[in-house]
């Protein structure tokens, strides 16, 4: 058996934009397939922010292997385990938070890489292969070609140092922690202020100059959100279920209220 292809790789790849959708309350495998039928091409599982345990998002990642949505992990740290264990338990790839120098990003690759590109240790069968045993070489290379290692830049010393990190080989993506980057800027929730843009603007710069592919996450407002895809991000958080189960619920809440007045 070949390891499952990973379609929001190839999507970048191919040109086109690969948009997903964060987990932060969803705690069964059925949000994968919700996921997956609502039209996304990755999920964010959420461990750096949300209470979500290494069961449960191994649960959701294999769940989500055989649809055809990639299942991808913000860890919460830079600490090896954190990125290696739940690569050995179906991940597809990993997003390392508050990289802000070269030397984060080359641990972080270091971390999600098999030798000689990294460190990564060898488990045993892994679900990528549906639990087939493969030849080591074949493992090993296969893996790492449906791998992502994706770096937030999150803070201005990381924006101003986007070139010597992206110049770091192993990065598949970048995305952009809006929130946070306004909020170091001093300009907390403005993330249509001049300084992002400038910043976003460099960044997707250095991502083509790197053939690395940008992305962003925590602009919800559509407008803004088509602004920044026409300044060429590809890699796109489109919300999380918290958000998305928020927004139809008071919508919901007001239109009945209203069927009374």
């Amino acid at each position: 058996m070949k390891c499952y292809p990973n379609h929001t790789k190839q999507q970048l790849i191919d040109g086109k934009v690969a948009i997903g959708m964060g987990v932060r309350l969803s705690r069964t495998v059925e949000i994968a397939a919700i996921a997956k039928t609502c039209g996304f091409d990755w999920l964010f599982i959420d461990m750096e922010h949300g209470t979500i345990d290494l069961d449960t998002a191994a649960a959701i990642a294999n769940a989500a292997l055989p649809l055809g949505i990639t299942p991808l992990l913000r860890v919460p740290g830079k600490e090896h385990h954190h990125s290696s264990r739940m690569l050995d338990n179906g991940v597809q790839g990993i997003v390392i938070p508050h990289v802000d120098s070269a030397e984060e990003a080359r641990a972080a690759v270091s971390y999600c890489r098999y030798a000689p590109h990294g460190t990564r240790s060898i488990s045993g069968a892994q679900p990528q292969f549906g639990f087939e045993t493969v030849p080591l070489d074949q493992m090993v290379t296969q893996l790492d070609e449906q791998t992502m290692v994706i770096v937030m830049i999150e803070s201005p010393k990381g924006v101003e140092n986007i070139d010597k990190i992206l110049e770091v080989p192993g990065i598949d993506a970048v995305m952009v922690g809006t929130s946070d980057l306004s909020l170091e800027m001093g300009i907390p929730g403005q993330l249509d202020h001049p300084k992002i843009k400038s910043a976003i603007k460099n960044i997707i710069a250095s991502c083509h100059k790197n053939k690395i592919h940008p992305g962003i996450g925590g602009v919800h407002e559509l407008s803004l959100v088509k602004a920044y895809i026409d300044m060429g991000m590809r890699f796109i958080l489109g919300g999380n279920d918290f958000r998305f189960m928020m927004s139809a619920g008071e919508e919901m809440a007001q239109t009945l209220r209203k069927m009374h007045s």
